[in-house]
């Protein structure tokens, strides 16, 4: 997890740099497209046999890729790599604070609220209002990807599952796409960076993921995406010169902290073997 947490923070930003050129829709289709082509080919994945269930299952797993990668670079593109992670890991945090029956799971609520406070509603003005309201869309679309992501781990073998929904995904994002970025996604240098960005951000971390949540609960993986925003504020600065001041900061800093603490109040599970 803390290596799927880096590789994605660092294509993130890595993909951000290619926005000026193909646009945040453009550079999620070269994501979705060669991630799902390194992942399709390497691992070939049985396609007969699979049940009706299977096959709704892989198509709603792909579209909340689709739907978390799409909204979370629109919102990078307006707003600081950052804040936007900060705010897209309010899914998990929502998620796992409703399923909990512990009174404590309220204290995490409300220091996430305050996080969040800090990060935008003491200076809404100094945010994009679209760009939070993408990351919130993230947020929920990360909140279906944990649910179906873990269903998807345990009916298929290896990453299978995830090399169909991925596929899925780019089908869904490629007419968008070529509307958008039209030839410009053709280009060497765009398509070479594509390819970077997929790796980074699609083929390593997603199948690091499948393979934790094989062996986790899903409230133990949330437990670890606290790791994301902090490591998103990294990577925009160190990547794409974006500092955040000391109050930003802070917020992030709390967000992580009420997701950590509201996920592991609900426990995690031995070890599953593959």
């Amino acid at each position: 997890m803390v290596a799927a947490a880096t590789s994605t923070q660092v294509g993130a930003a890595v993909a951000a740099l290619l926005f000026p050129a193909a646009g945040p829709m453009g550079v999620v289709t070269l994501r979705l497209f060669f991630g799902a082509v390194i992942l399709l080919v390497l691992l070939r994945p049985r396609l007969p046999g699979r049940s009706r269930a299977d096959w709704l299952l892989v198509a709603g797993f792909g579209l909340a890729l689709a739907l978390m990668n799409s909204l979370l670079y629109h919102a990078i593109d307006r707003i600081p790599l950052g804040i936007a992670v900060t705010f897209e890991v309010l899914g998990p945090l929502v998620l796992y604070v409703s399923l909990g029956r512990r009174l404590a799971n309220a204290v995490w609520a409300l220091l996430a609220l305050a996080g969040v406070y800090l990060l935008g509603g003491a200076g809404v003005t100094a945010l994009d209002p679209l760009g939070v309201a993408l990351a919130l869309g993230a947020a929920a679309a990360w909140a279906a990807y944990i649910v179906l992501g873990s269903r998807v781990a345990h009916r298929f073998t290896g990453a299978e599952g995830l090399a169909l929904a991925m596929g899925v995904g780019a089908l869904l994002a490629l007419p968008l796409g070529f509307a958008s970025a039209g030839r410009a996604l053709l280009e060497p240098r765009v398509l070479a960076t594509g390819v970077l960005v997929a790796v980074l951000s699609s083929a390593v971390p997603y199948t690091l993921e499948m393979a934790a949540l094989r062996r986790i609960t899903a409230g133990s993986f949330a437990i670890l995406t606290s790791l994301y925003p902090l490591i998103a504020a990294l990577a925009g600065w160190l990547v794409l010169g974006q500092g955040l001041g000391g109050g930003e900061i802070a917020g992030i800093v709390l967000v992580a902290v009420a997701t950590a603490g509201a996920t592991s109040a609900r426990g995690s599970a031995a070890p599953r073997p593959e």
